[in-house]
């Protein structure tokens, strides 16, 4: 509720799904979710799903496409540690890259690891506090849009 409510406060539409104490979303609580939230106007829905990066990420969401989020604040091993979210992930997002100089992440490294198990990966490296590489991250959003609406 904490995130659905900053994002509200931020001019974005925005609805906490509950679980009911599962450990991970579904396709059928998304569905729930979007018929809750006004999708007349919405070209984009960013779904976060709950839990650790171990099984949410073997449900079917209804999603186009997962994407790994990795603060650098995580530590580069996780492609090692959370394999199956980096295999079937289109793209790599690596957070809070202001932080580099500060903390003990090795982005080559890091990179190696993902793409060690997924060789499409697409890469982003950001940081939402300072917009660093938002631009690019913004510019695949917009081409997975233009790709799913030019197949529908």
């Amino acid at each position: 509720a904490v995130d659905a409510e900053k994002m509200a406060q931020a001019g974005v539409k925005s609805i906490q799904i509950h679980t009911g104490g599962m450990c991970h979303l579904d396709a059928e609580m998304t569905r729930q979710g979007l018929k809750g939230l006004d999708t007349r106007d919405v070209e984009l829905a960013i779904l976060e799903n709950v839990g650790n990066l171990v099984c949410p990420v073997e449900f079917d969401c209804g999603e186009d496409a997962k994407v790994a989020l990795l603060s650098v604040t995580e530590g580069d091993d996780k492609p090692e540690k959370y394999p199956q979210l980096f295999r079937l992930a289109k793209a790599l997002v690596l957070n809070k890259a202001d932080l580099l100089p500060y903390v003990d992440f090795d982005m080559e490294n890091a990179v190696q690891r993902a793409r060690a198990l997924n060789d499409d990966l697409a890469l982003f490296e950001l940081s939402c506090r300072n917009g660093q590489g938002l631009e690019n991250w913004y510019a695949w959003l917009r081409e997975m849009f233009r790709r799913k609406k030019a197949n529908a």
